[in-house]
């Protein structure tokens, strides 16, 4: 770690500007490397510690300390696995996450504002920073659809497994006659990529629109046409964002992630081209769900791609979705 901080105050490190950054970032994660092997290192020695003692005598308090660092000890642990099997140019780094509303009206909005609920729980219990750049509120209650940005390590590597359509069976709670309801909702993920990475992107090919942005219940409603909608004409992607009150910041958001969105669909259509047979890819359409959560007549959410299944739904959609994700790269790793 010191002599990459050398390098850095050196007179020729800066002279290669793009090398420099390369360096200063791989720095940065190895730094964060070590430091997280101290931390467990700290760990195991705390747990030897406590168990010493509880030989020698037999102290509630300690056995209960105990317990709580084995737990945090596990945690770690499984971060750091999930982490080493995360091997793609960009699971490293953040990830956009686009949720929209499928088949099901109101019942399939309130599905999204679940899953919204989900994964900003997930990324807080994960320390990623969460910040929602466009959304959609409906009146008549939950979201049509919502983008958000997770910023954090690994945040990518993680999310790629929610692509797909998630499908909810439950009893309704806006149906007077408690019928049981399924709803859709499609999840699409793409990495941010770096400022440094080139996307070509016509002018002439993109329609901007603007328009006032809005919020539920007529909260944060700007007056003037703040929000931005950007539809890249030849490939049919549409961004938009509004969480900005200034025009010009929405619009610097929206062509972030429309590059990203054409960064990813080019990335796709290559690894198509080398591997026509993607048997463990399922389109994203609807039927074709990737994980269905069931909360009647019984409760059980299952992972139609890894055959992963838990029947404690509600850890799950408030934020418990490493074992998921683990089974998915595990899959991934196994087929490559």
């Amino acid at each position: 770690m010191h002599e990459i901080e050398d390098m850095s105050s050196g007179e020729d490190f800066w002279k290669d500007s793009e090398n420099a950054r390369d360096i200063l970032k791989e720095g940065t994660l190895l730094k964060r490397e070590v430091e997280r092997w101290q931390g467990i290192e700290i760990g195991c020695e705390e747990v030897r510690l406590l168990a010493d003692m509880l030989h020698d005598e037999d102290d509630p308090e300690s056995l209960k300390e105990l317990q709580s660092q084995l737990t945090r000890l596990k945690q770690n642990l499984t971060l750091v696995r999930l982490e080493k099997m995360m091997s793609g140019e960009h699971d490293g780094g953040n990830a956009i996450v686009n949720i929209n509303a499928g088949a099901g009206g109101t019942e399939a909005q309130d599905w999204v504002e679940m899953l919204l609920r989900m994964y900003l729980r997930w990324s807080e219990k994960r320390g990623w920073k969460t910040s929602i750049v466009d959304i959609l509120p409906m009146d008549e209650g939950g979201i049509k659809s919502v983008t958000f940005i997770a910023s954090g390590d690994h945040a990518f590597g993680n999310f790629r497994s929610e692509s797909g359509i998630h499908r909810l069976v439950r009893i309704s709670p806006f149906d007077a006659g408690n019928r049981r309801h399924t709803s859709f909702a499609s999840v699409y993920v793409c990495p941010e990529i770096d400022d440094d990475i080139e996307v070509e992107i016509n002018d002439a090919d993109l329609r901007v629109d603007t328009y006032r942005a809005s919020g539920a219940g007529g909260q944060h409603v700007n007056k003037t046409d703040s929000a931005v909608r950007i539809t890249h004409q030849p490939s049919g992607i549409v961004v938009q964002c509004q969480n900005e009150r200034s025009q010009h910041k929405n619009r610097a958001y929206a062509m972030k992630i429309l590059k990203a969105r054409l960064y990813e669909k080019e990335m796709e259509e290559r690894r198509r081209a080398q591997d026509k047979v993607e048997s463990a890819k399922m389109d994203i359409a609807w039927g074709s769900q990737i994980r269905s959560y069931v909360l009647h007549p019984y409760q059980l959410i299952k992972d139609h791609r890894t055959e992963c299944e838990t029947g404690n739904v509600n850890q799950v959609l408030d934020g418990g979705l490493d074992a998921f994700v683990e089974a998915f790269l595990l899959q991934q790793m196994q087929q490559k």
